[in-house]
């Protein structure tokens, strides 16, 4: 599949091109995690850092309440807002848990994969959970799997919430590299039916001899954040039972969304 990212837009971590001051953040981090409160200049004689360029990225780290400031004492500790984000981490771990039964059920009662997919930016998405049939036949999908928004039954249903106009999503389109040819007009008319339905289809585009059928998983706000899929090969389904599987699949995704948020 195509990579919709420049050399400059997304480096090659195997470089090991860094950046110094998020390396310096999250030694900080790391070191007061496990320890007791500390100076600025102890900090930075212990981690080997400029002192200079310690303190700017303590006094950072505080503003983003990361840490906290003792004015008294002069000293640093790990602050409530990496508290609450380590919290939000764990709680969003246990809910993605919970929501595995109600994936195995749908997988053996429809004999598909079924997949969840979580939007990373506006231009990719990334598989976090994923649940077979019990049955002889299945298929497998890597969990970490990383796709371009676009691709996939997923990814109409992405596209329709973008708010892309059409020479950007024409643009985006022309970079994805299908298994089939695909118009894209008729890839188009496909996001307007996803916005419409409240849930896709891919027939093969994606990959070949597979068909997947999606449905939105939205948040509080209404945003769509994951989208849950069936996977299953092609002809396993007539029209009519695709038409009834998205259906409910987009029920299901109205209960993984109550779940998850």
């Amino acid at each position: 599949m195509a990579d919709e990212h420049s050399n400059e837009e997304r480096p090659d971590i195997s470089t090991g091109v860094t950046v110094k001051p998020v390396v310096n953040a999250i030694r900080i981090l790391r070191h007061l995690a496990s320890g007791s409160p500390e100076r600025a200049s102890d900090i930075a004689r212990e981690l080997e850092i400029n002192p200079s360029t310690c303190f700017n990225t303590l006094r950072t780290l505080v503003a983003e309440e990361m840490l906290d400031f003792d004015p008294l004492s002069k000293t640093y500790t790990t602050g409530l807002g990496l508290a609450k984000l380590v919290e939000h981490l764990v709680t969003q771990g246990q809910r993605l848990e919970l929501v595995r039964p109600l994936m195995q059920e749908f997988a053996a009662a429809h004999h598909v994969t079924v997949t969840l997919w979580r939007r990373m930016g506006d231009d990719r998405i990334v598989l976090v959970s994923a649940e077979t049939s019990p049955g002889d036949l299945r298929i497998e999908m890597a969990i970490g799997q990383r796709l371009p928004v676009l691709m996939g039954a997923s990814g109409r249903l992405f596209a329709a919430h973008l708010s892309l106009d059409d020479a950007r999503l024409r643009a985006a389109f022309d970079k994805v590299r299908w298994a089939r040819p695909l118009a894209f007009e008729e890839y188009r008319q496909q996001v307007a039916d996803a916005r419409a339905h409240g849930w896709s289809s891919d027939d093969g585009y994606f990959s070949a001899g597979i068909l997947a059928v999606a449905a939105p998983v939205n948040d509080r706000s209404g945003a769509i954040a994951y989208a849950i899929s069936a996977v299953t090969f092609r002809g396993q389904y007539e029209r009519a039972q695709v038409e009834k599987l998205g259906e409910l699949l987009r029920k299901a995704a109205a209960k993984v969304g109550n779940i998850i948020f």
